[in-house]
């Protein structure tokens, strides 16, 4: 049957017929028509104060959801203002649809003094998506829709974009709605299973590494099912982080660095490595040379061949159900091997205690991880900005559950770990919620303490305080340059959150922080509290002592 709606109306239509319940968006003059059509619907909208947030809580939502996230967005610089963010979820591979206004079609492009107006406006959103689509009338509204909800579900989860004129949005016509399609992963082919498991079964030290596309395919039982049937050691990657339970006795570490670190010690001894959900975009967490072992590639796509990935073997299909199915021709064999890596595992283990009790003050990176981790539940969620602390985070942090530890390592991008926190909050209001940001990356977004309090959200905000980009910092010393560009001043972070209805704490030793936090975390509402760190240590400890420790392990 046939409905007459306006444009707007059949946006809000097609995206609840997908399942969508909450869009995040800012809106505009040309989007007018497509807000009142969201008065009555089902969906709730979440205003924000910059698209560029509005696209970190898109992105926060869906990878805390599993379920595409939405960000609406007027014609021209909201467009522009959204594309950092949508970058980030484009590098790791995340479900987001940005449905966007445009110029009317009569003078769209042509620069003709029109309010927003850009030359080519899907151009500038092309390269940070993995489709486009331009609706030039009602009737292809839902279709589009429809179309970028089959390609986040089909393939690897990138974004996607559908661009409607405002005179489209604003328009009505007769049009008849489609069903929605449901896409499903294919099964991974029974030969290259065979193949796999054949080599596994030949080779005598195996060991797993989970990557970010394991976490989103929620692949975790499977895996230990896996390493427990063989008795090989799990190493996550940074976007792995929590797809298995950090403290299972066959996690082997977290590929916080790219090299020189204990987990590089067992890769470099493996024969084999059985790689899940790797995606060449993120940081690599080993780099493959010639001749020295087999590396089997399991993952929904086929894998990104450049000069440090090349997998000889390819088992592509369900993650989960790839790695189950291997895991049922698997049968323990004598020779394997897996003795080293126990040794790797305790020396390990040593040296992430290393500093968990310094009383320092400004406090210790490794005291900080420490503290937040004893505070936060097993299903807390902790948000990660970027910058130094990442590092920290990704090898001291350790996850109970998937998706408990958000954070980023492709595009790095400043600014997300608020916007994602929100998102989360949404997501999952009953779970204990945590941002942490540094005080660079902070004030890039830090407007979004508004629609935090707006929400009565009930957050906590961390802003480690080093007066400085702390990341690059250490990078542009280990590099010989001087000290040039990098310091900053800073607000009373404090006042700056009162002002917006939050409250404030400013902790002076290790245990006002860890008292602090605790209230913060069971008291209803926003907080922030502005947390000066110690990075002193940052080369002492990344680039040389963990170098230098692991490297006397050996077999």
């Amino acid at each position: 049957m046939t409905q007459r709606l306006t444009g707007g109306q059949a946006v809000v239509r097609a995206l609840a017929e997908h399942g969508v319940d909450v869009a995040f968006g800012i809106p505009g003059v040309h989007t007018l028509a497509l807000y009142d059509a969201l008065i009555d619907s089902p969906i709730r909208h979440i205003m924000g104060r910059h698209e560029q947030g509005v696209g970190f809580m898109a992105d926060g939502y869906a990878r805390a959801s599993g379920k595409p996230g939405v960000a609406l967005v007027i014609t021209g610089p909201g467009v522009t203002n959204v594309a950092t963010a949508i970058g980030e979820a484009y590098t790791d591979s995340s479900p987001v649809l940005v449905v966007a206004s445009a110029e009317d079609q009569r003078w769209a492009g042509k620069m003709m003094g029109h309010y927003h107006d850009i030359r080519d406006q899907t151009e500038a959103i092309r390269p940070v998506t993995a489709s486009q689509a331009q609706a030039t009338a009602v009737s292809e509204i839902a279709p589009a829709i429809g179309a970028a909800f089959s390609r986040m579900a089909s393939a690897r989860p990138r974004p996607c974009y559908v661009e409607i004129p405002r005179d489209v949005l604003e328009s009505e016509a007769e049009i008849l709605f489609p069903d929605p399609v449901i896409a499903e992963r294919p099964a991974p082919d029974p030969e290259q299973i065979a193949g796999a498991v054949a080599d596994i079964a030949a080779a005598n030290r195996v060991v797993i590494i989970a990557g970010g596309g394991a976490a989103s395919a929620d692949a975790g039982a499977a895996i230990i099912a896996i390493a427990e049937r063989l008795g090989a050691p799990v190493i996550t990657s940074q976007m792995g982080k929590g797809v298995v339970d950090e403290h299972h006795p066959l996690w082997l570490g977290n590929a916080a660095l790219s090299d020189g670190d204990f987990v590089h010690r067992a890769i470099e001894h493996a024969d084999c490595i059985i790689n899940v959900g790797h995606d060449v975009v993120e940081k690599p967490p080993f780099f493959m040379r010639k001749g020295l072992r087999t590396v089997i590639h399991v993952n929904y796509c086929s894998a990104e061949v450049d000069t440090v990935y090349f997998p000889q073997i390819e088992v592509v299909g369900d993650i989960a159900n790839t790695i189950w199915r291997m895991k049922q021709r698997l049968e323990k064999q004598a020779h394997w091997d897996f003795s080293f890596f126990t040794r790797v595992r305790s020396e390990l283990f040593n040296h992430l205690s290393l500093g968990a009790n310094d009383e320092r003050f400004p406090i210790y990176p490794v005291r900080m991880v420490k503290e937040i981790r004893e505070a936060m539940p097993e299903d807390g969620i902790v948000c990660l900005d970027n910058g130094m602390y990442k590092l920290w985070f990704a090898r001291y942090y350790l996850c109970n559950q998937p998706n408990t530890l958000l954070l980023d390592n492709a595009l790095a991008t400043m600014g997300a770990g608020l916007p994602s926190a929100m998102a989360a909050k949404m997501v999952f209001p009953m779970r204990k919620v945590v941002a942490v940001s540094g005080d660079g990356g902070f004030m890039m977004n830090s407007q979004e303490l508004e629609t935090a309090v707006r929400l009565n959200l009930n957050i906590t905000q961390i802003v480690l305080r080093d007066n400085a980009y702390g990341m690059i910092k250490w990078k542009q010393a280990n590099m010989n340059f001087p000290n040039f560009g990098m310091d900053m001043g800073n607000p009373d972070f404090v006042k700056y959150a009162e002002s917006y209805g939050a409250r404030g704490w400013r902790p002076n030793s290790v245990k006002e922080f860890r008292e602090m936090l605790e209230k913060s975390l069971e008291m209803p509402g926003v907080d922030l509290i502005e947390l000066a760190i110690d990075y002193s240590d940052n080369d002492r400890v990344l680039n040389k002592e963990i170098r230098e420790l692991s490297a006397k392990v050996n077999p």
